[in-house]
């Protein structure tokens, strides 16, 4: 095996971490470090963002620039989608990769997935002749959360789904049987588990704002958030405060919109805020998952637009958003949705946690316990070598 092409497309900030970590592995066992047979040199071209680039990956398309939330927010760039989308069909016709992974971001990609298979599949299809390539889609899509028949059509657009929860293997093998599905672990695993998360003192000292990593997600969350924290200084004056968010860009657009007098905020260096913070206000994103793996108790609230709000309450069907308390199925972190997610009610909510010690202790043993059920670290290299037995 001389190269083997990969073309990865991941559409969002943390998509395209993942992306970078897998990248990484695949050139890890590509080089002969994984047991996955004789070493090659791989290439990797596709659409993402700046981790993906510093991973090595000729990006062709920045689809992080792109990151929507909410069907509104689809709306507004729709004719920016087709264009990307007409893009990558292209550049997949062009350069005809062995594997296309498509990172999370799921409604873009199982479409991307179905057309390149169909355009790969036509008889005396020009670029596509000869060319079979397979598909993964890295992370399944919540289709257990809300229409499942999804995974109906999954099973045809896909040769494999690398699953980071350990109930989606189960479910998939219910609702889509044929469909192949793995269990990885969760890579969160990869980027902390080497961190020694000892049981924290408990304080009342500091809390931590994490309001999302999206511009939609900011313009919603950082006004509630910021009242939140004016609300939870009425019981505790002295008490630190730092809003994370991911990049210089998004920490301007905060500034902007004025923030309480001492809120720090923090490009990045998630783990070390995590692992001062005695308390989180977060979005119900991934990073309630970081918020587990560190044992932060969590308020999480979550707004949108009216209509992403109306359709997703007619469809979703699990009780709860946070991950954390999908996985346990209970709240351990207290949610506040749309109308909810008032900066009263979150504000209310933070002080009684943060003088309940007892229950901040029963909050952070529940957990360890979820933490426990996501594997070990290796989870890149799980999903490299599953693609690399799939590559053949």
């Amino acid at each position: 095996m001389d190269h083997l092409k990969f073309m990865f497309v991941a559409g969002e900030p943390s998509g395209d971490a993942l992306a970078a970590d897998l990248v990484r592995a695949l050139r890890r066992q590509a080089a002969g470090g994984g047991g996955a047979g004789p070493s090659f040199e791989p290439v990797f071209f596709g659409a993402g963002g700046r981790h993906m680039r510093e991973a090595g990956v000729d990006t062709v398309v920045d689809m992080t620039a792109h990151s929507v939330i909410g069907i509104s927010d689809v709306l507004k760039k729709i004719l920016t989608f087709r264009r990307l989308f007409r893009r990558l069909c292209g550049l997949a016709g062009e350069r005809q990769p062995d594997v296309v992974v498509c990172v999370d971001f799921s409604g873009f990609n199982r479409r991307l997935g179905h057309a390149i298979r169909a355009r790969a599949g036509r008889a005396g299809g020009g670029w596509f002749q000869n060319w079979n390539p397979k598909i993964v889609q890295y992370v399944s899509p919540q289709v257990w959360a809300s229409r499942p028949g999804r995974a109906l059509r999954m099973r045809d657009d896909f040769d494999l789904v690398l699953s980071i929860f350990p109930f989606e293997k189960n479910w998939y093998a219910t609702h889509a049987p044929g469909l192949a599905v793995e269990f990885v672990g969760h890579p969160m695993m990869d980027r902390y588990g080497a961190r020694d998360v000892r049981p924290r003192e408990m304080r009342e000292s500091s809390v931590l704002l994490l309001p999302g990593s999206r511009k939609a997600e900011l313009k919603r969350h950082v006004p509630v958030l910021c009242g939140a924290l004016e609300v939870v200084r009425t019981a505790f004056p002295g008490i630190r405060a730092s809003m994370v968010l991911p990049d210089e860009g998004l920490a301007g657009m905060a500034r902007s919109m004025g923030l309480p007098e001492g809120l720090r905020v923090v490009i990045g260096n998630l783990p070390e805020e995590l692992a001062a913070a005695d308390l989180a206000l977060a979005s119900t994103g991934t990073v309630t998952m970081e918020c587990a793996f560190f044992g932060v108790p969590t308020v999480a609230l979550y707004r949108t637009s009216w209509s992403t709000y109306q359709i997703g309450r007619r469809i979703v069907s699990v009780r709860f958003l946070s991950m954390p308390n999908i996985l346990a199925d209970e709240a351990i972190f207290p949610e506040f949705i749309q109308h909810q997610a008032t900066a009263s009610s979150i504000g209310g909510c933070a002080i009684e946690l943060l003088k309940n010690r007892a229950r901040r202790a029963q909050i952070q043993s529940k957990l360890k316990d979820i933490i426990q059920s996501l594997g070990g670290p290796g989870a890149s290299d799980r999903a490299a070598r599953a693609i690399l037995n799939l590559a053949g």
